[in-house]
């Protein structure tokens, strides 16, 4: 069976705030000089903000920039920041840091605590009230090229694929979607944005990119325990001083409370897991005093681009460019990306429609970086260079150095540093590591991996090729297992991989429960032989998030 394929002057592949932000702007423009563009924005989720997590305090300066009248619009803001809590955690106690010794970064007045996936939601029926054709379930499987090697669009993928690959009753080709521009919105480590990079070497001449998980869970807690736009973060406990990490809990409405945990990928014990961390974290009194008495009511995981504006690679490329956290436009020393995201589709847009209106296609959008490196993006992600390289030097030292650079020099110090390497390069052997006995769940308070995956809403066919890929099917065992005891286990957070034996307890191998992919892509990042290679299964498959 052919492809169909359709002609559009922009495509967006990911319905994020990034994408939908570049849709809505391109739209805008467009009605404003009485032009017409044809957008079309596809997404991998069964509907839009499906697949979207984030803790998530909102600066709404991006979005009141797109769209200044979103209060009246009824935009999912309703929750303003009331109160900051910075604590640092030991075991069985907390400290809180005095607002005044606190970098501007970290106060959040004026912000608000959000559903980033159901602001997501709203930004999609803004965008297809402005005439963008949105196709969620959806997913961009395949970059499209021009015989010059330029970006033409993307394919769609296929449906009803059976695991052996032969086509089942159900089977549907995938559809093109060609485009004069086509931007590439996907989130942290979308697979396609990985094969621009590499195919247009973006990242040369660029610090490799860092990364964090971040896992969540949504919990709806006693009415007399709430206390709306409360916002509190933590440092410290449960992970020690040497580990990047930390945990939030943010007070939205309705008596709903989020409360995760952010570890940092470049963890050096391979025993360390991320999702028993969070659980940990829980049981801190600092937090368990809000949860007690609660329900958890939802679940999920998602990486984090954190390497900063030295991260960031070359933006534009023959025929495109790469938008929010695609390219890693995330202010880590902030906790926040959902307006950096907002404001690069913005600026994306804008180079894209003149380039359209100008009769121009398949060329490097140039003005996209020019403009975001006049913008107070720029000036905001500038300040914020030096935090994560300072924090991977340590809890207390980071904290010191960075308060320095944010206090006395304002985020301006005449030196930038660097990060010192991908963080699938930084964990140590087993051998050379301190095993980590963490506690069983509880049911009540903590939870095992299984029924977390359970309220995250995760189906994915079974009868389908499995959507992670092992370049060498036999790493997982003679290399992963035999020197970092097999660290799959332990940093997917959805029990995805497991090693398993024969009844004799003998000839180990790696079982892959596809099924289970809440599709955050730490087995992507963090694999230390780079042998997982994550693509998307069919359309519409993986986790389905509500609020989160």
């Amino acid at each position: 069976m052919q492809r169909e394929a359709m002609e559009y002057d922009v495509v967006i592949v990911g319905g994020g705030p990034a994408g939908l932000a570049a849709a809505i702007r391109l739209k805008l423009l467009a009605a404003q000089g009485g032009n017409e563009i044809g957008v079309c924005l596809i997404d991998k989720a069964s509907e839009i903000g499906g697949h979207i997590l984030s803790g998530a305090v909102m600066d709404p300066k991006a979005l009141t920039e797109l769209l200044p009248e979103w209060k009246a619009l009824g935009a999912p803001l309703n929750a303003i920041v009331t109160e900051d809590r910075f604590l640092i955690l030991k075991e069985g106690g907390a400290s809180k840091i005095p607002n005044w010794l606190l970098p501007s970064c970290f106060h959040n007045a004026g912000n608000y605590v959000i559903s980033l996936g159901n602001l997501c939601r709203w930004l999609g029926q803004q965008a297809e009230e402005l005439g963008v054709e949105i196709y969620p379930g959806f997913a961009g499987a395949e970059v499209l090229y021009h015989d010059d090697g330029s970006v033409k669009g993307v394919a769609t993928g296929n449906m009803g694929v059976l695991k052996d690959g032969s086509h089942g009753p159900a089977y549907q080709p995938g559809m093109e979607l060609h485009a004069k521009y086509t931007l590439f919105a996907e989130g942290c480590r979308g697979h396609l944005g990985k094969e621009i990079e590499q195919k247009f070497n973006l990242r040369n001449h660029v610090d490799p990119q860092v990364y964090g998980i971040g896992i969540k869970e949504l919990w709806e807690i006693n009415p007399e325990k709430h206390q709306s736009g409360l916002v509190i973060h933590t440092g410290g406990w449960p992970l020690d001083p040497d580990t990047y990490g930390g945990g939030f809990l943010y007070h939205m409405e309705d008596n709903l409370v989020s409360v995760g945990f952010v570890t940092g990928l470049g963890y050096t014990n391979p025993y360390l897991s991320p999702y028993e961390e969070f659980q940990r974290l829980k049981t801190n009194p600092a937090i368990r005093t809000f949860l007690e008495g609660g329900k958890r009511i939802a679940y999920g995981a998602r990486a984090i681009a954190a390497g900063g504006l030295q991260s960031l690679p070359k933006l534009v490329f023959p025929g495109g460019a790469l938008l929010g956290d695609d390219a890693g436009f995330l202010n880590a020393s902030r906790i926040k990306g959902s307006h950096c995201a907002i404001k690069s589709g913005s600026l994306a847009a804008e180079a894209a429609f003149d380039a359209v209106l100008a009769g121009r296609s398949g060329d490097e959008l140039a003005a996209f970086p020019e403009s975001f490196s006049k913008s107070w993006l720029y000036e905001e992600l500038y300040r914020a260079r030096n935090f994560k390289p300072w924090m991977a030097k340590g809890l207390y030292l980071g904290s010191l150095m960075f308060g320095i650079d944010q206090l006395l020099f304002r985020g301006k110090a005449p030196w930038t540093l660097h990060h010192s390497g991908p963080d699938h390069e930084k964990l140590k052997r087993a051998a050379e590591c301190q095993r980590i006995d963490y506690p069983k769940p509880d049911g009540v308070l903590t939870f095992d991996r299984l029924s977390s995956v359970f309220i995250s809403n995760t189906n994915h066919e079974e009868d389908e090729p499995c959507h992670l890929r092992l370049k060498d099917s036999s790493v997982p065992i003679c290399l992963n297992l035999a020197y970092y005891d097999a660290p799959e286990q332990r940093y997917c957070p959805a029990g995805v991989y497991e090693i398993v034996r024969d009844e004799t307890g003998q000839n180990p191998r790696l079982q892959i429960n596809a099924q289970n992919c809440v599709h955050c892509k730490t087995c992507d990042i963090k694999d230390p032989t780079q042998n997982i290679n994550w693509v998307v299964p069919q359309g519409g498959e993986g986790p389905n998030y509500p609020n989160m």
